[in-house]
This record gives structure tokens, sequence and C-alpha cells, in this order.
């Protein structure tokens, strides 16, 4: 059974196909998807937290945070991906940014657009394929260095993990990669339209891998920052990066709210292997590596696993004390990433044999809630918003 094929929960909102016109760049008049909602409705899915104060304070706890849009629907990174997660009630929308070879800032979840555009049907760009070093890891295919936004604006995105998303290749072909700055103008007129902020949360990809091609991603993102008004410290949009040392430098560039992201423990941020540091995402995680964030980010974006381990069955462990330490630093914690399919869920929650099956997602993120986070990512805001929306008042 594939995603979709089963019947969905009684309180998950219905997904319809009524379009919101989304414009792209050279006159492409690009569809957005906007959802039909059922009797659980997005507003009736906020959070029982009300947000309190300013800026990002002022978001509704826990904070649903769109993953790459609403990619569990849709091909990610694209305006209709974007465009549902807004419907569908997400309070932030995610952006991951790399640069052309000209230097503009386009929304992909990596540099490497093999598996996300039609790239290998076009002839013209064949030469292309390449293999390089990305971060220690070698990759073969085409990279958005080499084109020019011109040349990307000719491809067509499609579904990255097409064989547990049967459904959402339905959509390849039919939006185009889009720019951070056409991201900006969107979220800007949904703002007017909604009569509230929309919120984003944008990761700088592979910042010392790019800086050193002459591609500094932070340079760039702080002028379109500028440029659009999201500069200050209550500005409606949070700053990500794996390597702290972008975070870092973001800090001097503007006062938008900056969140660190956390992987696997014993892993190191690239920028800490090409600066010789010898932390570990282990030592980040102490209450000293926890101060030391603080110093310059507001907030941490730790992986689920540093939340809740899991044990070597796949099945939950007992909670690490990450929620408290980090809260006792004053910072905010975005765990990712809940996704729907058994394939992504603990060995505890996944029902049936079939791993793109859905399982028990809202056994999950009960759990995972209870543990006091302040938000999480979701490639399914819908699913995330009525487990926040279950939670005793």
């Amino acid at each position: 059974m594939t995603q979709g094929e089963h019947g969905s929960p009684a309180r998950r909102t219905v997904l319809g196909a009524a379009g919101a016109a989304v414009t792209g760049v050279a006159g492409a008049a690009v569809l957005g998807a906007s959802s039909v909602l059922a009797a659980g409705t997005a507003q009736a899915a906020q959070p029982s937290g009300a947000g309190r104060g300013h800026g990002h304070r002022s978001l509704p706890v826990p904070t649903v945070i769109a993953h790459r849009g609403a990619s569990g629907y849709r091909p990610e990174h694209t305006l209709g991906s974007y465009q549902l997660a807004l419907d569908l009630g997400a309070h932030v929308i995610e952006q991951d940014l790399v640069p052309t070879k000209d230097g503009h800032l386009v929304c992909r979840h990596e540099n490497d657009i093999t598996g996300t555009t039609d790239v290998a049907d076009h002839p013209e760009f064949a030469s292309r394929r390449t293999t390089k070093s990305v971060d220690g890891v070698s990759y073969t295919g085409w990279f958005t260095e080499d084109f020019t936004l011109a040349e990307l604006k000719t491809l067509r995105a499609k579904e990255r993990i097409p064989g547990t998303r049967q459904r959402n290749t339905l959509y390849d072909g039919r939006w185009q990669i889009p720019t951070f700055e056409e991201v900006l103008r969107w979220a800007d007129r949904e703002g007017r339209r909604r009569g509230r902020d929309v919120w984003l949360h944008v990761e700088t990809k592979h910042p010392t891998y790019f800086r050193s091609l002459g591609l500094g991603l932070e340079e760039r993102l702080a002028t379109l920052l500028r440029r659009y008004g999201r500069h200050r410290a209550d500005s409606p949009v949070f700053l990500q990066s794996f390597e702290p040392s972008s975070i870092q430098r973001l800090a001097k560039l503007v006062n938008s709210p900056r969140v660190v992201l956390l992987s696997a423990a014993g892993s190191r941020p690239w920028d800490f292997v090409q600066a010789g540091d010898p932390r570990t995402v282990s030592d980040l995680v102490t209450p000293t590596g926890l101060r030391w964030i603080a110093s310059y980010a507001q907030g941490i974006g730790p992986t689920l696993d540093l939340v809740i381990p899991r044990d070597a069955s796949g099945r939950l462990g007992t909670p690490t004390t990450l929620v408290r330490d980090a809260h006792a630093q004053g910072l905010i914690l975005h765990p990712y990433t809940q996704r729907n399919e058994n394939s992504f869920l603990p060995a505890e929650f996944r029902r049936g044999t079939d791993p793109n099956a859905y399982g028990d997602v809202f056994g999950a993120l009960k759990t995972y809630l209870a543990t006091g986070i302040d938000g999480i990512f979701s490639d399914n805001p819908d699913t995330a918003l009525l487990a926040v929306a279950d939670r005793p008042m």
C-alpha cells in the first residue's frame, strides 16, 4: 500500500486541488494548490499554548513548521508545496537555499538537483553532469552552482522520493525551481491577503563549501532580508544552519532570529571539520555547548533522536535532558522531522508491513510533544496541527 491508499483518520484535513494562482518569473503562471478544509480545520487545530510577546515569541507553541513546504503532499521546495502548507495552516514555512552560478539564491534542499528536477531529460545539459565532493561526500549529478538562473528556470521540479510518495509524482513538472526572492514576494502577497505575517524558516546549505567557490550565502541572504524588511529582531523569519559559523556570520549582518541545526550526536559540523574544531554535536548539546550557542542564536533545531533516542530495535528510549537544558539557556527547540510513513516512524508506532503506509503518527507526535519542545518540522503540517490540538488544554 502506498501513501494515501489507506483511509485517512477522521480528523485529518481533506486535501483539495482548488487553485490559488502564484506567478513566477518570465511570466510563467505557476499554479499553487490550496486545500479544502473539512471538519478539522487548520483554525481549529491551533496549539493550546498561545505565543507570548513579540517576534518569534508571539508564535503559537508548539509551532508547526512545514518542512520544505507540505512536502508530504507536493514536490518539495516548490511554490505549490509552500502554498499548500500555508493553506493547511502551518505556522512557518521552510526554505533551503543554494546559489546559482550567477549568484542568485534558489530553494533546493541540496545543490545536487539530479533527483528533484527533470535536468536528466535535457540533452543540452548532459555535459554538466559531474562528480563533486560536498562536505566530504562524493556526489555525481547536476549542481545548481554550474547553472545560471535563466538555465535553471528551464527545468521543472519533481518528487524527490517517488517510491515512497508515489502520488506526489502527479505534480511532477508543474512548478519551476523558485528563487528565494520569489518566495519573499509570495509571502508578502499572502500576508497582505490574509492580514497577517507569513513566517519563513530559512536554511543556508553547505555555506563553507559555497564560500570556497566565491558564492557566499550569508551576504546574499542578508541583502534580500533587508530589501524585504525581514532583517529585524521581530521580523517573521528564522535563519538556520547546520554550520554554527554561518549563524555567527548572519548575526553580524542582520538581527533576524537565528537557529543552530544539530545532526546526529557524534557528528561534527562541516565548518568545525574545516577549522579543526574537535567538538561534536554531543559537545554542543551539553549545558556548556548550549550556553555558547545562546551567545549568538535564539534557538536550536535538533534531530528528534537528540530529544528521545531510539534503541537498537528502533523504539523510543528515555528522553534526554536537552529540552530542559536548552530552555535553561533561553533557547527554543524546533526539532526535525515528523513524517507520516512507517519507514520514518519509531518502531512501536509503525502499522503493518508496508514501509510507505501511514503509521500511528499521532501516537508518535503525542510522545514527542510531551517533552516540552517548542515546535516541530513536519512534512505533513495538517497532521502535526491536529496532534497539537489533541493536547490537553
